[in-house]
């Protein structure tokens, strides 16, 4: 069996390698960003990122999620730290938040994200993938040179990222304009399906060629034209450390003293809760995205972000989450298994303890480049208008998704496009249970499916519309389950129908529910009827 897992992975080793580096040179700002904008230290942001790909990845059950630190913890942590008084109390929270996790992934607390309308994840995506633009444009013009927010606005607010972006185009730099908008140009040719047809330029992702661009580009006019060349600012800025086991030096451990702290579970209990909605929420939409449409498993997702985190709060990293920026880059590079994660941390490791002064060289405008392009792809215009083909029932959940993520955050967001998902939902199965056929004189009282007490007053309002002196069936034989209340509705109809001259046939109502029979009426097989 592990023989022919190998031989699985080794197969796809021509994909994943490749797209491993890709998604190593995207996380890495990433990393560093989000553990700046979380107010922990810089390296806190690596070590999240190593144990996410080097640990997390194996563990999972998805074969494309990436693992890392999430832009959407940054304000519970640096709250986090400012309520403790210190990141080794952050630590502590992350190690319990852990252990929340792998419980809940016991007790198969995974299902909820199969609750998910495919209309709100889509949304999502879309919502991301704008957010990537907006955020992207002042580092692709080389107007802002700041990490963080690439995943959500985190303290800013709409306005002023959309005002930010607007600012970027009054102050562009030559050069990072230049080389995002030759790196964007790589990637969409790259997607032109002549590039694909040609066995050798398939073999080579995009983005890769979109940094190497980059590189390239900044090296040669540093040595002829400085004027052109993008300043030390708006490169990858990782700490060098002298010796490659300086490494281990950089680690920080938790404070187990903080257990004695209330605020400690509280903040826990937080990030297990948030962190694993994040992460289920991003397993649907990678799941969504998977060229090979694979499932992964819920649960043993939980268990595997659990084990990440008790192990990142150990040796002092930020609390992880599987993080849909990075894994929609990772199949957009063209991985097809976990390798291309493993990859990802792998060479993390090395570029901390080896490279640093080599990956400072990339200029941050061909990774705006990237995620520009992965942005557009996740919110491309053909998707509004298939929504909009679909209906509003389709069409509202997803737009409202997207303008609630785009004002609020990622699960504010989620639970507003969820609320009116589920009105949706409730609003058909509201129309779809009970129907009323009139013919003459003559009613038939349908009732479908399952009846719950949320169909009440569509019954009544039914009930109400019946006329005097008519006949009416109430037809329960494709009924699964009717609530009491229903029954109780009912009954309280058939009470009163002979007041009204109105004949009643009964067909297959009761044994769906338990509930006292009508001294009036007369039991007949599947059928009641009353009396005129």
């Amino acid at each position: 069996m592990i023989h022919k897992h190998a031989q699985y992975y080794f197969q796809h080793i021509k994909d994943d390698l490749p797209a491993g580096l890709v998604v190593f040179l995207v996380a890495l700002p990433l990393c560093l960003g989000i553990a700046l904008a979380s107010g922990a230290p810089l390296f806190s942001g690596l070590i999240a990122g190593l144990v996410g790909g080097l640990v997390v990845s194996w563990l999972s059950g998805s074969q494309l999620a990436v693992s890392g630190p999430a832009a959407g913890l940054t304000v519970i942590v640096f709250n986090a730290i400012e309520t403790l008084g210190s990141f080794q109390g952050l630590l502590v929270a992350c190690i319990l938040g852990g252990m929340i996790q792998l419980a809940l992934g016991y007790l198969r607390a995974g299902i909820i994200g199969a609750f998910f309308p495919v209309a709100v994840i889509k949304g999502m995506l879309a919502a991301i993938g704008l957010i990537l633009i907006i955020k992207q444009i002042p580092h692709a013009t080389g107007y802002h040179a700041g990490y963080g927010g690439d995943e959500c606005y985190m303290r800013e607010t709409a306005a002023s990222s959309f005002l930010e972006a607007c600012e970027a185009f009054n102050v562009v730099s030559p050069s990072s304009l230049l080389i995002s908008v030759i790196g964007l140009l790589i990637l969409i040719v790259w997607e032109m399906s002549w590039v694909k047809k040609q066995s050798v330029l398939k073999l080579i992702p995009g983005p890769l060629l979109a940094v190497v661009w980059g590189v390239g580009y900044n090296l040669v006019t540093s040595q002829f034209a400085p004027e052109w060349a993008v300043k030390a600012e708006h490169k990858v800025s990782l700490p060098v450390t002298g010796n490659p086991f300086d490494f281990f030096d950089n680690f920080i451990y938790p404070d187990f003293s903080y257990l004695a702290n209330p605020q400690v579970y509280v903040i826990a209990a937080t990030l297990a809760i948030i962190a694993s909605l994040e992460t289920l929420l991003s397993l649907e939409a990678t799941d969504k995205l998977d060229p090979l449409k694979r499932l992964a498993p819920t649960n043993r997702e939980l268990k595997a972000q659990g084990i990440g985190n008790i192990i990142s709060g150990l040796l002092g990293g930020l609390p992880i989450t599987a993080v849909i920026v990075r894994s929609s880059a990772n199949i957009n590079a063209g991985a097809k298994t976990r390798v291309s994660c493993f990859i990802h941390g792998l060479f993390l490791l090395l570029s901390v303890m080896f490279f640093a002064p080599f990956l400072n060289t990339i200029p941050l405008p061909c990774l705006s480049a990237i995620l520009l392009h992965t942005g557009y792809k996740l919110a491309k215009p053909a998707l509004f208008k298939e929504y909009y083909q679909k209906g509003m029932s389709q069409l509202l959940p997803f737009v409202i998704t997207i303008i609630a993520i785009l004002l609020t955050d990622l699960l504010i967001g989620m639970a507003i496009g969820m609320g009116i998902g589920l009105f949706f939902v409730i609003k058909a199965n509201y129309h779809a249970a009970i129907t009323l056929v009139q013919d003459g004189s003559h009613y038939t009282l349908l009732l479908n499916k399952d009846v719950s007490f949320l169909n009440k007053a569509l019954l009544r309002k039914f009930i109400l519309h019946i006329q005097d002196n008519s006949t009416v069936t109430v037809d329960a034989s494709k009924a699964k389950f009717i609530d009491h209340d229903i029954l109780e509705t009912i009954e309280d109809f058939l009470s009163t129908a002979a007041d009204d001259n109105i004949s009643v046939e009964v067909i297959d109502l009761y044994g769906k529910e338990k509930i006292k029979k009508h001294e009036s009426m007369v039991v007949v097989p599947q059928r009641r009827i009353t009396s005129d």
